[in-house]
Formats: structure tokens, sequence, C-alpha cells
């Protein structure tokens, strides 16, 4: 009978690693890749769930904005999820560093900011019955906390995401900080389109979500979204190989 060497399979399995993460990471890379994949779902899941269970045929439509789905029948997914935000938001913790502070700031302020959009509903649109208990302070109250909440993520976009160390190399950071400008610029150029078109009477469902878009990306680069699910595939990969050459029998 012939020796075998050890198979690939024989040997303890160790699934790949993202690298090194930075010794002052308070709160990890999951906690922003969820932060950003609860803002990437919100318009996408809103105009599917709306279309599987409508209110009225007026729940058909896009949308006059993504706050209007609070009166159609998706209005639990979309109070679900900003709650979801906003308590990922408020425990946030950032990195343990002199801008600890501020990344605590901005985070409890869009925290806040998200719970109140989803406690004070915007006026309902055309066609839909207000309720006896809204009142136009209430829509005003959902506007600005709105803006301040795009605000903090543009903060986060132009000062405190680039603000951390070369990791794990200049170049990289070079890079993510530029993704960081881009989609700063981008949340703060859909703010403003979406004043002028709700000032012009014209639904501004399109720049908030591209406003969205831009705070989920920026999100989901500082978590290195990428990297964990090429991690993973890479994972799932080696270990179907693994499994594979193990049910081989060996050659004698």
């Amino acid at each position: 009978m012939v020796t075998q060497a050890p198979s690939a399979a024989s040997q303890p399995y160790s699934p790949p690693t993202l690298g090194d993460q930075s010794d002052d990471d308070n709160s990890g890379r999951r906690h922003r890749r969820v932060i950003g994949y609860l803002g990437l779902a919100l318009p996408v899941l809103l105009v599917l769930l709306v279309r599987v269970r409508p209110n009225a045929r007026s729940d058909h439509w896009s949308g006059d904005s993504i706050s209007a789905y609070y009166w159609t029948g998706a209005v639990s997914l979309f109070v679900g999820l900003l709650a979801s935000l906003s308590i990922f938001l408020l425990t946030y913790r950032g990195y343990d560093n002199a801008s600890y502070k501020y990344d605590r700031a901005a985070a409890t302020i869009a925290g806040f900011a998200a719970a109140v959009v989803a406690i004070f509903p915007t006026a309902p649109p055309r066609g839909i019955a207000r309720l006896p208990w809204w009142g136009n302070w209430i829509s005003t109250t959902h506007t600005v906390a709105a803006i301040i909440l795009f605000s903090m993520f543009a903060v986060f976009c132009f000062w405190l995401f680039r603000k951390t160390g070369d990791f794990p190399t200049p170049a990289d950071k070079k890079q993510r900080n530029a993704i960081y400008l881009v989609c700063g610029s981008g949340i703060v150029a859909s703010m403003v389109w979406a004043i002028v078109a709700r000032m012009s009477g014209h639904p501004i469902f399109w720049p908030e979500s591209l406003a969205i878009g831009f705070f989920s990306w920026s999100w989901l680069v500082k978590g290195q979204a990428v990297s964990s699910i090429k991690s993973k595939l890479d994972a799932a990969k080696q270990q179907v190989v693994s499994t594979s050459t193990a049910t081989v029998p060996p050659r004698v």
C-alpha cells in the first residue's frame, strides 16, 4: 500500500480574514456595514412592499417622497427600518482618539433625527385624507429632522470618515477618502435638488433615494463591505473544496 500524504482537508480550516483592524476602533466594521445596508434597503424595500400590499390603487405610484410611504401599506417597514437605523446610530462609538466626541455627537444627532423622521410623518400625499391628529407642525418637524439627518451623514463623509490614519496603506486610505468626498458631495447636491424640487411642487423621491444611496455607499466603504463579501465567498469556496477532497477515497 502506498502511503498518501495528508490532504488539505485533514488540516484545520481557518477562514480568511480582512486584515488587521485599527486598535482604536470602538464600533467595528460590522456595525458600519449594518448602517449602510439599512440605508440601502430603505427605498428598494418600500417600493417592493407597497406593490405587495397596497392600501389603494394610489399606492402603486413611486411616491411623492420616500417619507410619503408612511401613508401606504409599507408604513411598518418605513418606521421599522428608520427605528433600526436610529438604534445603530445611537450606539455607534466611532474611534478612541481625538475625534471620539465628534463621532459620538454626529451619530447621536443623526440617531435622534432618524427617530423623529419616523415618529413625525410628512404631509399625506394628494388624495389621502389627513388623520385627526396630523397637523402642519408635524410635517415641519419631519422636514427639519430629515435635513439634520442628511447633514450629519455629509459631516461623516466630509470630515469624520476622512480623519482616520493610513489604514491599511496610505494608497488605500487616499482612495477611500476620494470616495467619501464624492459621497458627501452627492448628499449635498441631492439635498439641494430635493429642496428646489419641493419648492417647485415636484416629487422628491429620486433626490432622496440618491442621497440615501451616497450615505449607504460611504458607510459600506468605511465598513469594508466588499472585502467582507469577498472573504465570505472565499471561505465558502474553500469549505466546498475541502469537503469535496475529504470525500474522495485515497488511492492505493
